[in-house]
């Protein structure tokens, strides 16, 4: 029984350099994760930043109405189909190599909806006194957001940034639909090469699973970084 199973291990994971399959396919899964969590940054910023001014003053409010279709749509539609739309309809003419740019998109786009949420209800949750303790120092409105706000902000909503970054690890898995050689498509490869299932796919769960234990820690240090920083 045991030595089936080093047999299959073996087969499934080492023979004929089959680990550098896996690795290729970590490389571009994390590439993903990584470029698509920055964009989903920077969109989430931009639209947090513009309905919050919508809201408090009404000037952007032509802009707000356009974020909120965005949010709808992004919110409202499956990851999987965005995908697709983004790949074979949006970039249909794009040439082959361009996948991941486009796989990265897709991602950020997808991301940004959420991130926008978790920003804008991390500047809301700052006391507005603070908005006003700016303005009665001088500072513009930008000024107060950008240097009294959002330092004060960052600190509320980064956990759940790192949740929205675990997120994005997990649902790359879904790539393989525009034929991105991810981690995947390197165990569904590899599953079909040996007719085993169980050792490819256990296997890299315990890679994602390994990677989430390790973005789990990391973002329990800098909340108790955070911590020990707001008793001082």
């Amino acid at each position: 029984m045991y030595l089936t199973l080093f047999n299959d291990i073996y087969t499934n994971i080492f023979y004929s350099g089959r680990i550098f399959l896996y690795l290729s396919g970590l490389l571009n899964t994390l590439i993903i994760a990584f470029f698509a969590a920055v964009l989903g940054v920077i969109i989430g910023t931009v639209i947090a930043v513009i309905k919050v001014y919508a809201a408090e003053s009404g000037a952007l409010k032509p802009l707000s109405v356009l974020c909120d279709a965005y949010l709808a749509f992004i919110r409202g539609t499956p990851m999987a189909v965005q995908l697709l739309i983004t790949y074979f309809v949006i970039f249909g003419a794009a040439p082959a190599t361009f996948q991941i740019p486009i796989a990265i998109i897709a991602f950020g786009v997808n991301s940004g909806a959420y991130v926008a949420e978790i920003i804008r209800a991390g500047i809301q949750s700052i006391d507005r006194g603070q908005t006003e303790a700016g303005r009665s120092l001088g500072l513009t409105k930008n000024m107060t957001m950008r240097y009294i706000v959002m330092p004060q902000a960052v600190k509320n909503i980064l956990p759940a940034i790192f949740n929205e970054l675990i997120t994005l690890v997990k649902e790359t898995a879904i790539v393989s639909l525009i034929a991105i050689p991810d981690l995947t498509m390197a165990a569904t490869m590899i599953r079909s090469r040996t007719f085993n299932a169980y050792v490819p796919l256990f296997f890299i769960a315990l890679v994602y699973l390994s990677i989430v234990l390790l973005l789990t820690s990391v973002q329990r240090r800098i909340e108790r970084r955070l911590a020990q920083n707001d008793q001082r």
